[in-house]
């Protein structure tokens, strides 16, 4: 287990990529919320990716990758590590500050993860859908974090499965889902299911959004689920 911080390595900064037909609609929440079909997460991820941390991350005091990253720690967990849904390397870059490397990062959108890429938090990074499974050794990793994958308009609990298989017995998986998805979508549901194959789990509410946040969603929850494979 690594127990110094390890601080990311920034490259040259991306470049921007968006494809013109998506710029004419301004990425927002509402629009990622809104998503329905993997394509539409490529498309809003490619125009939103040179400004999401700035226009939404910073603008919003949006949290979670942190508080994710926090809890992964808690637990125990260290690398090496699979970061779902790593978009721009936001909770790559949290989990480093907490010492915890190496950190793999897999995202739909090819173009966050080129902004990830110039943080240098990442041994790798590799575009996937965890809805049709990940091309990744099974067993290879020692714990899996995902944060703000598991919400609106994204992922739903089958994905959790992907996730399960990427992490060796006794890892730790860390993930968010908003709260009021966490019942509708059927995550209780399944996380009851997994209960043969997983151990000390813990469902644990969580800020979306810092104190000083301000938008229509500043007062979000989310739910950190945790457990160790068995």
């Amino acid at each position: 287990m690594t127990s110094t911080p390890v601080r990311c390595k920034p490259l040259a900064k991306a470049q921007n990529t968006q494809p013109n037909a998506v710029m004419a609609d301004k990425p927002n929440l509402e629009s990622a919320y809104a998503l329905e079909t993997p394509d539409d997460s490529r498309k809003l991820y490619a125009a939103w990716a040179a400004t999401y941390d700035t226009q939404f991350a910073d603008e919003n005091h949006y949290i979670l990758h942190e508080q994710v990253a926090r809890h992964f720690a808690l637990m125990g967990g260290f690398g090496p590590v699979l970061d779902v849904g790593a978009g721009t390397g936001l909770c790559g870059e949290a989990l480093n500050a907490r010492g915890i490397e190496p950190v793999d990062g897999t995202d739909i959108s090819a173009q966050m993860l080129e902004v990830a890429r110039t943080k240098g938090c990442y041994r790798t990074l590799f575009t996937g859908n965890i809805l049709t499974g990940l091309d990744v050794t099974p067993g290879i990793y020692q714990g899996a974090v995902s944060a703000g994958t598991f919400t609106h308009g994204h992922v739903g609990p089958e994905g959790i499965n992907t996730m399960l298989e990427a992490v060796r017995p006794q890892g730790w998986v860390v993930f968010s889902v908003n709260a009021t998805h966490y019942q509708a979508a059927g995550f209780a549901d399944k996380m009851a299911q997994l209960k043969l194959f997983i151990s000390d789990y813990s469902a644990t509410e969580a800020r979306i959004y810092g104190p000083k946040a301000t938008a229509p969603y500043a007062d979000d929850m989310a739910i950190l689920i945790a457990f160790r494979k068995t």
